[in-house]
């Protein structure tokens, strides 16, 4: 297997990676903002994406997102192919998209929001940071990436302030000076529970 940037002679994996995306975040029962085939495509041929190989099979990807003229930088739309997960693979490519980000846009604060345990220790440990969504982009045009979530309501009941999704960031100028912690399952759990008890309380007096 090998991880390798993505370029013009990957096009035709795009309408796989997004049908193998939305499987996902229906087997999950997460909300997840949706892209085209069209738009993985030009983040290819533009060389803002990682794709996993196992020889012609595809086995994972992820892309490159900058906002608020290269301030900011999410990778995002990771997803690895179901007979590969389980094996280190969703860790070694958000690695080396973090590493393509980092040589692309070495100023830029890189971040991403997010539901999943593993994501969230996978960005532990490569420094990122919990923070709140007002410490990242103010960019519309991410927050409109949204909309095909099934949580956007959430996030416009709340006027951006939270949703379901965890922030996290890395910025670049505290590099050596943040200590990643480690995050504990029932922890996140935990959060979890109260965020979704909390926005359906909410849900339920708007309605009455």
């Amino acid at each position: 297997m090998k991880i390798v940037i993505a370029n013009q002679s990957h096009i035709s994996y795009a309408q796989e990676i997004c049908d193998l995306v939305k499987l996902s975040a229906k087997a999950r029962g997460t909300g997840i903002a949706e892209r085209s085939p069209s738009y993985l495509k030009e983040k290819m041929c533009s060389g803002n994406a990682v794709i996993a190989l196992d020889e012609e099979q595809f086995v994972g990807f992820c892309y490159i997102e900058s906002w608020d003229h290269q301030q900011y930088v999410a990778n995002s739309g990771l997803i690895v192919h179901p007979d590969y997960r389980y094996k280190g693979i969703a860790k070694d490519i958000k690695k080396a998209v973090f590493k393509l980000s980092r040589e692309k846009y070495p100023k830029a604060k890189i971040f991403g929001i997010t539901t999943g345990l593993a994501v969230m220790k996978i960005n532990s440990s490569l420094g990122y940071r919990p923070v709140s969504f007002s410490q990242l982009t103010k960019d519309e045009r991410f927050w409109d990436g949204c909309q095909t979530c099934k949580n956007y309501d959430i996030l416009n009941r709340t006027n951006r302030q939270m949703c379901l999704c965890t922030g996290m960031v890395y910025d670049p100028s505290e590099e050596g000076t943040y200590t990643s912690k480690k995050i504990k399952e029932k922890t996140y759990q935990r959060l979890k529970t109260i965020k979704q008890t909390l926005f359906n309380k909410k849900n339920k007096t708007n309605k009455s």
